[in-house]
């Protein structure tokens, strides 16, 4: 799984597939590497996370040890987990704000709105009423504290709902 799909971002596919088929072991595959996107995917309930930079050599590792239910990390990717532990708990207290305190439908539509949709695309695809929608666009800017829609793109492509 990617982070960054088209319509339904991998930490979001990740919920889903785990909610419907709770044993199935997530594996992410990108080429982000971000301290807050690792803690992220783990939150997701992926157990495992390749840099496609490393994929040559620890995908087919990455994939014998999840078959087997063990969580598999490449190195880098263990050291941001390693380093970040003793500060996490203070980080989270001092943070701001951060896309994750969304709502998963939140972010799914911040991402719909952010990749181009209009409020009418966005209700087809998810299923919603446009009048839902405004309503989960409303309650995204106003946690977020913005005021257009530039703005909320500009917050979706920095933190990595959307690439630009």
């Amino acid at each position: 799984m990617d982070i960054a799909m088209p319509e339904l971002n991998g930490l979001d596919a990740t919920r889903q597939i785990l909610k419907t088929t709770p044993r199935t072991e997530v594996l992410i595959l990108t080429a982000h590497e971000s301290e807050q996107l690792v803690r992220e995917v783990l939150e997701a309930g992926a157990h495992g996370y390749v840099l496609k930079s490393a994929a040559g050599r620890d995908l087919v590792s990455a994939i014998e040890a999840l078959s087997k239910h063990e969580a598999f990390f490449t190195t880098r990717v263990a050291k941001i987990v390693v380093d970040s532990y003793p500060k996490r708990g203070a980080q989270e207290e001092s943070s701001g704000k951060s896309p994750w305190q969304l709502s998963a439908r939140e972010r799914e539509v911040i991402q719909l709105l952010a990749e181009g949709k209009s409020n009418n695309e966005v209700a087809e695809i998810l299923y919603l009423s446009s009048k839902t929608v405004e309503t989960h666009r409303a309650h995204i800017m106003q946690k977020l504290n913005l005021h257009s829609v530039v703005g909320l793109v500009h917050y979706a492509i920095r933190n990595k709902i959307v690439e630009p």
